[in-house]
């Protein structure tokens, strides 16, 4: 007789089998994980049909993104569900069950199946994350020593000191002469980088260059480049603007892709979540053709 029965529920009776089955659920997820390197590598290697150096022969960066997208999605639900479906036919029958516990057990399984193949995965693309950044961390901090020590030799052999980047502005706007015109012309090096200073730090502010340094600029250039000060601050004008274009052009890139990242967050969260409904249900699906399989053998015996 049936130790359970539907609206029944026999309170004090234990059985001795456990209702998880770690085997079953260690073995789908090694092969969900395996899946998952297999198509990755594929994906990698059609993906790298698609790119080519030449000028023409390769497909857009747009195109090649979501292509990647979909073949990652793609490859999640693959792995989702050859996992759960093993999970469910490699676990060991339960006897005197009722077939709602039988098919939340197997749906469970599935799911802790699609849940250990996925912290797998993660891990493994998080080593090899980390050791990307890790070499990557690493050059940038070698061109940094060679910037450190090209720029150190280069201050040692110039004739004048250099202001320091975060007061050197300050301290331009301290010592501006009053006689542009024979400064301009009888150092041109100074009135440039002193021109640089003002426009990195307009390029820094909300504002953009304040009018007294607008004034300022058109005055070193109108006596630099000999030529009226209309024309001067026209020309001062001119490449502020293109200044502020590009800062703006970078701005609005800096928000697409922050935009991007978010919605490939949003879509990767959903996607993963649509994998665990696949284990799951690969893994009920599994189940039950094991118990078919078993029952029609017990029939034909």
């Amino acid at each position: 007789m049936s130790l359970y029965s539907s609206g029944v529920s026999d309170v004090g009776v234990e059985s001795s089998t456990p209702a998880l089955a770690w085997g079953p659920v260690i073995g789908g997820a090694v092969a969900a994980a395996a899946a998952t390197i297999i198509l990755l590598l594929l994906g990698s290697g059609v993906g790298l049909t698609m790119v080519s150096p030449w000028s023409g022969d390769s497909a857009s960066f747009a195109t090649v993104g979501v292509t990647a997208t979909i073949w990652l999605v793609v490859v999640q639900w693959l792995a989702s569900a050859l996992g759960g479906y093993l999970t469910g036919r490699l676990r060991t029958k339960w006897a005197n069950v009722h077939t709602d516990e039988v098919f939340f057990r197997d749906t469970a399984h599935g799911f802790l199946s699609w849940a250990l193949a996925t912290v797998v995965v993660v891990g493994l693309a998080g080593s090899a994350f980390t050791s990307l950044a890790g070499a990557g961390a690493q050059a940038v901090s070698t061109a940094a020593a060679t910037a450190t020590v090209a720029g150190t030799a280069a201050a040692a052999n110039s004739d004048a000191a250099t202001p320091d980047a975060a007061t050197g502005y300050f301290t331009d706007m301290l010592l501006r002469p009053q006689d542009l015109a024979s400064r301009a012309q009888a150092d041109n090096a100074s009135a440039a980088a002193e021109i640089s200073r003002i426009l990195m730090q307009g390029a820094l502010n909300e504002g953009g260059v304040p009018e007294a340094d607008r004034t300022y600029i058109s005055s070193i250039v109108a006596s630099r480049a000999g030529i009226p000060p209309e024309e001067a601050r026209a020309r001062v004008d001119q490449v502020l603007k293109q200044i502020e274009d590009a800062k703006n052009a970078a701005l609005k890139a800096a928000d697409e892709a922050r935009k991007s990242a978010a919605t490939a967050a949003m879509l990767g969260a959903l996607s993963l979540l649509v994998g665990a409904f696949i284990a799951s249900a690969a893994a009920a699906l599994g189940g039950r053709h094991r118990d078919d399989e078993e029952a029609a053998l017990t029939v034909a015996r």
